[in-house]
């Protein structure tokens, strides 16, 4: 569903697909897959998503979750596809969430700082970003910030929301533009989940993906970034 920053911005005409698939890593390195010793995996029970008021899609993909204790160290979401090369995103919070993503074929990789987890640059001036934030908000309010957070980027700005929900979390899908001038346009997709964890912090993690318009290679590169991906609670 096409909006404008929640009350009215100019669009872009744009067209895109998303995909959603599986993925797994290790702090910033390809690695093979597996668990690791001690992780146990589960999945957080979920519920239907909760009806989104009529032009409100700072409620598409917010579900119900029973808060249970999970055990430390635990993989709470566990794609079953594993792509060759992934990446482990990681915070200095020791009690956020760790985050693993597919890497596409020929980027690199590289840590962060503060709330960033990781870095991720390819071809043809593609990158990504990776945050793992701690939030006060609720699910649909988080959501909110951060799409409108996007549309502050250029004064002519465009994003789509769909649901994203990720086993039992509430998350969304994002994909939009920036273009100050038609040569200086860009186009991005995210993936944001708000995970709650056994600290009692809530966190919003966003992969966001970018690229000059109309790069060759972006869609598929930020289907595979923007995937469902593997969180583990410490």
């Amino acid at each position: 569903m096409k909006l404008t920053r929640w009350t009215t911005f100019v669009l872009l005409c744009m067209a895109a697909v998303l995909v959603a698939a599986c993925v797994r890593t290790s702090q910033g390195v390809p690695v093979a897959g597996g668990a690791g010793p001690g992780a146990i995996t589960s999945s957080p029970p979920s519920a239907p998503t909760q009806p989104a008021q009529e032009g409100d899609q700072s409620r598409y993909g917010v579900v119900s979750t029973l808060r249970a204790p999970i055990p430390p160290n635990t993989v709470s979401c566990a794609r079953p596809i594993k792509p060759a090369v992934r990446m482990t995103a990681a915070v200095g919070d020791p009690h956020a969430p760790r985050i693993t993503v597919g890497v596409p074929d020929g980027w690199s990789m590289s840590a962060g700082s503060d709330d960033v987890g990781g870095r991720l640059a390819g071809p043809r001036d593609m990158r990504a970003t990776i945050t793992i934030a701690q939030t006060a908000l609720d699910p649909a309010a988080a959501f909110r910030k951060y799409a409108d957070d996007l549309m502050t980027e250029s004064a002519v700005s465009s994003v789509s929301v769909l649901s994203g929900q990720l086993c039992g979390y509430s998350g969304q899908k994002l994909m939009g533009a920036w273009s100050d001038t038609p040569q200086n346009a860009v186009e991005y997709r995210d993936r944001v989940v708000h995970i709650w964890t056994n600290s009692g912090n809530d966190y919003l993690v966003a992969v966001h993906v970018q690229a000059p318009t109309d790069t060759p290679g972006f869609d598929p590169a930020a289907a595979l970034l923007t995937d469902d991906f593997d969180i583990l609670l410490p």
